[in-house]
């Protein structure tokens, strides 16, 4: 289990390197790593550097923090993120999230590539998460040191912030991409679903489905962090299309990419 010493001293080390507090914070997924390359003036720090920190084993994560800026703005940039399918706890999964909040950010913008549920999702889509549901994964907020980063039973009405999703669907306006919005599940994975499973989770209300993202948020939420997250859709889920590979997802994520870049190139302009 990761301590609360060992959090305060992974914050530490970036913090020496990186400086001044970001002002916002973003953690790219799958495929989706290479939309660091429109940070200015980037500062690298791979994760295995970093005292107690979980490193990345999947294909399409580089596994490092790239700083710099954006538009002006102060960006610190996970460039992949660990999986709770890695043999990782649920403390390790959220472990950066923690250390990013440590750090003083107080914004932080998700993304991840998804498996599209929803008739009006197709490949290529980028889907804003409005909600999400978190029954099938633990919850990052067992732990024993819970009162030093947040409350005991944190409220979830609103976990993705209200003014920065307006400002995510202004930058699909700004960009003439067309605005996707949606629930959001998360499921332990490796192995893809099953089409009786994905039938289940539309029926729970499930428009997208991926292995990461959920628990980050909440643990975001519980200390006061506000959250934006966007989903890269790259495939239809099980049964709803072919059959699934990961090198297809990442190939997907790629062509989405583009898209995804304009949609945060103009968020983070208009913060």
């Amino acid at each position: 289990m990761i301590t609360y010493e060992q959090l305060k001293k992974a914050a530490e080390y970036i913090s020496d390197i990186v400086g001044d507090t970001p002002d916002i914070a973003m953690v790219l997924g799958s495929g989706l790593g290479h939309m660091a390359d429109i940070i200015e003036d980037p500062v690298y720090i791979d994760y295995s550097d970093v005292p107690h920190f979980p490193t990345s084993t999947v294909a399409g994560h580089a596994g490092r923090f790239v700083s710099g800026h954006i538009h002006g703005k102060k960006v610190l940039a996970m460039q992949g993120r660990v999986h709770y399918y890695e043999g990782y706890n649920m403390d390790q999964v959220v472990m950066p999230v923690r250390v990013m909040g440590l750090l003083g950010v107080d914004k932080l913008l998700l993304t991840n590539a998804s498996g599209g549920i929803s008739d009006e999702l197709e490949p290529g889509d980028v889907m804003m998460i409005s909600d999400h549901i978190s029954s099938f994964v633990p919850s990052p907020l067992i732990c024993e040191y819970y009162d030093k980063l947040g409350v005991r039973f944190p409220d979830m009405t609103h976990v993705y912030d209200t003014e920065l999703c307006r400002i995510i669907r202004k930058a699909y306006d700004d960009n003439s991409i067309a605005f996707k919005e949606g629930v959001y599940i998360q499921v332990t994975g490796p192995q893809y679903e099953t089409p009786a499973e994905i039938r289940m989770f539309a029926r729970l209300g499930a428009d997208a489905v991926g292995m990461s993202t959920v628990c980050e948020a909440i643990a975001a939420r519980h200390m006061g962090i506000k959250i934006a997250a966007l989903s890269s859709i790259c495939n239809k889920a099980a049964g709803l299309g072919g059959i699934l590979s990961h090198d297809d997802i990442i190939a997907a994520g790629d062509e989405a990419s583009e898209r995804l870049a304009r949609i945060i190139d103009s968020f983070i302009k208009s913060l």
